[in-house]
């Protein structure tokens, strides 16, 4: 047994509750990720780093020294780091002569590399050059993926589920107009992704529903993907798993058309017509004369066949 996977008993109540926020639960805490800067990180890089951590807080949690890893080779210190700060998503940057501004995208699966994808940054106008008004700390961001490469290739598409990963933020019911703020636009073409983020600026329109105008708040980053470290069809879909207490029980006798008309089935035993009461009405009714010559043929004896 590893010292990650040893088990740990509490000797006090403070370290009973660190474990039981740190347990497996139906609802699951927020993601939080770790930000690594390499051994021959450059400035490049620590300022990517940095927006990076500026965009995510205060789910974030930064590592500022260096450390000479690399993740592709040997993943364990990244490993041994995400269980010491609880974190399941992670941002490692180097940079080097082969593989120049590169940000190595990944997440974690019980405390295991699940996914890594190696972006290398091309261009990147960093948060402080560009002199705008921010959104503030926490704001949910809306995000915008275009471009068919997202839908068609599979290391696209699993990019574009890393990323949602990374900064979708909390999970929360319901978001007000008002705090739809920040806008991150994904576009993929010409085998590059280009990372946009704007605010959202509401401005009056004549009427209830106001007019909206996008404005470059950075920062900006321009990436083209290099390596690739996908989890396997069973290891991916063991991941997406999801407990019974929490998926939706079916119910019976309910189905739904293309519009989301809904319809119910009733299951009834089955009826004697002749019994059923209906509606009196006089006209249906029968006259003294019908009703006499009703009882003389009932009370009148039957011939038999052979007679």
């Amino acid at each position: 047994m590893s010292a990650l996977d040893r088990v740990v008993k509490p000797k006090t109540r403070r370290s009973k509750r660190f474990l039981q926020h740190r347990a497996p639960k139906l609802t699951e805490n927020d993601k939080n990720a770790m930000l690594i800067k390499g051994g021959n990180a450059n400035m490049t890089v620590t300022q990517a780093l940095k927006d990076l951590h500026s965009l995510k807080k205060p789910n974030c949690v930064t590592y500022k020294k260096k450390n000479m890893t690399r993740p592709f080779e040997d993943p364990t210190s990244l490993e041994f780091f995400a269980k010491k700060s609880d974190c399941s998503l992670f941002v490692f940057g180097s940079h080097n002569k082969k593989r120049p501004n590169n940000l190595i995208f990944g997440r974690m699966f019980d405390f295991h590399v699940l996914d890594m994808i190696e972006l290398g940054l091309e261009k990147f106008v960093s948060l402080q050059d560009v002199k705008c008004a921010k959104c503030p700390e926490g704001t949910k961001p809306l995000l915008i993926f275009a471009g068919d490469a997202f839908e068609i290739n599979e290391d696209y598409r699993r990019l574009k589920s890393l990323l949602i990963d990374f900064f979708r933020g909390p999970a929360v019911s319901g978001v007000r107009l008002a705090g739809l703020e920040h806008v991150m636009h994904f576009t993929a073409a010409d085998g590059k992704i280009f990372l946009d983020m704007n605010r959202v600026l509401l401005k009056k329109s004549g009427c209830r529903t106001p007019r909206i105008e996008l404005e470059e708040m950075g920062p900006s980053f321009d990436f083209v993907m290099r390596r690739t470290h996908l989890a396997s069809d069973d290891l991916y879909k063991l991941s997406l798993k999801r407990p019974k207490a929490l998926q939706a029980k079916k119910k019976k006798n309910i189905s739904h058309d293309t519009f989301g008309t809904q319809y119910g089935r009733i299951h009834m035993q089955k009826q004697d017509l002749g019994k059923l009461q209906t509606r009196k009405v006089k006209a249906l009714k029968k006259r003294p004369a019908e009703k006499m010559s009703a009882a003389s043929e009932d009370s009148s004896p039957k011939r038999s066949k052979s007679e």
